[in-house]
């Protein structure tokens, strides 16, 4: 698992790039995320506080959801709590694609002005595994504070989805 984070100037935006691998090929681990029953077992496994699938649409051709997740307060560094002054509210909408394994992600953060936008793209590997890869970005527009609450959700976004990526190898070996 690898993640660069970049970003500088107060104006632009903080870039993230995160790879997940996993040890399964990429239609296996597709057909998971794009799975009602993965992302509701992934929620209660690793969702926080108050978890809930809001929304779940699939097609012939996409699958698309909202995600609510929960971060207590007493998890989040000092600079995030003294501005939330409460947990952290997740909200994150994801569109998948089948053809090409690509998706779209979009999260908020409840009491922040800010968000994450970002592509996700999943493919094979050699030897059978796959791998995902998440390309974004992080802005959040609080003068002086914006730069290091950036930093703080790309590198919480890049904990969270190596978090999943564990759950969702776990969870396709329990339905081998």
């Amino acid at each position: 698992m690898v993640t660069t984070v970049n970003g500088s100037l107060r104006d632009m935006a903080r870039r993230i790039e995160h790879l997940t691998t996993f040890p399964r090929p990429a239609s296996e681990v597709y057909a998971a995320l794009v799975d009602e029953g993965h992302l509701r077992d992934r929620l209660v496994a690793l969702g926080g506080t108050d978890p809930a699938l809001v929304a779940f649409t699939t097609t012939d051709a996409t699958t698309s959801y909202q995600l609510k997740q929960g971060v207590p307060a007493d998890k989040l560094p000092s600079v995030a709590r003294g501005l939330l002054g409460g947990d952290l509210v997740i909200e994150r909408a994801e569109v998948w694609t089948e053809a090409g394994r690509a998706g779209t992600v979009e999260v908020t953060l409840d009491g922040v002005p800010g968000r994450l936008d970002g592509t996700f793209t999943l493919a094979d590997t050699a030897g059978g595994g796959s791998e995902l890869t998440l390309a974004g970005q992080v802005k959040v527009g609080i003068p002086l504070m914006g730069g290091k609450l950036e930093k703080m959700i790309a590198e919480q976004v890049a904990v969270l989805l190596d978090k999943e990526a564990e759950f969702t190898t776990e969870w396709l070996a329990r339905r081998a």
